[in-house]
């Protein structure tokens, strides 16, 4: 063995503390419910964004916010275009988030095929002015493109988007960032990333990452999400009988985005966003195990 080939994985271990340092975490209301104290599971001031499902009702939403805010957290709530109902009601739920503790926001389209409302994307809710009082808004990014979006494959309407979302950041000084889908293979994101800020797209961005989960229940999100070419990865793993009963942590994942954002200081990935797919305490119980390494 070389001395560069020792050298190549401490440098990844040395840099993944460092890199998780910032990292979020999803949750949904019905989740939330089951965690008595965040508290007890994520450091005082970290990004919790909430997801809003069809179905959930707002007052769930609201409720969840003001309890993270409570305790210490910075809650950042989803708001899909597609279930909004009209201009009104989105006022309403932007000062119901405000009042409760949030001073930023996740903004997307959302997964109905249809929209409930009069919003279809997160341009026509920007183009409201109703945003003014947050301090950040994220929007979605899809580091392996979006068939819902480019139902080619391809990335024309994505890519379009972004930039409109770029520009509109710069009319209004908005300070804004991407959040995206999980992934699991770090070429195809670094790759995205860079095809990004070489379109001078250079949000600030926050990395999807699976949290620890059974295989079975990491496909069946992986396929329910349209995540791309990363799943054969997972596929690969399935193939091996001996990995087939452990669960899946995102550990050579996460440990090369750490890596290459090292060795790049400007690469434009700022922060881990931890999907919780095998439930919030296994998540947060992996978060902290390599954070505080």
């Amino acid at each position: 063995m070389t001395l560069m080939q020792f050298r190549t994985p401490r440098t990844g271990a040395s840099a993944l503390p460092a890199f998780l340092q910032g990292a979020s975490v999803e949750v949904m209301p019905r989740t939330a419910e089951k965690i008595t104290d965040f508290r007890d599971h994520l450091p005082a001031g970290t990004q919790v964004f909430v997801a809003h499902i069809d179905g959930t009702d707002a007052s769930e939403m609201q409720a969840t916010v003001a309890r993270l805010a409570r305790e210490g957290f910075a809650p950042v709530p989803h708001i899909p275009a597609r279930i909004v109902p009209d201009r009104a009601a989105l006022a309403q739920w932007i000062a119901a988030y405000r009042d409760a503790g949030a001073t930023s926001a996740l903004l997307l389209g959302g997964g109905l095929n249809a929209p409930k409302g009069e919003f279809a994307d997160s341009m026509q809710m920007l183009d409201t002015g109703l945003f003014g009082d947050f301090q950040r808004l994220y929007v979605a990014g899809h580091p392996e493109g979006n068939r819902d979006i480019d139902p080619d494959g391809g990335d024309a309407q994505v890519m379009a988007a972004l930039r409109w979302k770029k520009a509109f950041a710069e009319r209004s000084d908005a300070q804004m960032g991407i959040v995206t889908q999980f992934c699991f293979e770090a070429k195809p994101v670094i790759e995205w990333v860079n095809k990004l800020q070489a379109a001078g797209l250079d949000l600030p961005i926050r990395i999807g990452v699976a949290g620890p989960a059974k295989l079975q229940t990491m496909l069946k999100f992986a396929i329910m999400c349209g995540v791309g070419p990363s799943l054969r990865v997972l596929q690969r793993r399935a193939r091996d009988v001996t990995k087939l009963l452990k669960p899946y942590e995102p550990n050579e994942f996460i440990t090369r985005i750490a890596r290459h954002k090292a060795d790049n200081p400007d690469f434009a990935i700022e922060a881990a966003h931890l999907f919780p797919l095998g439930g919030i305490t296994a998540s947060t119980d992996w978060l902290t195990r390599f954070r505080d390494a």
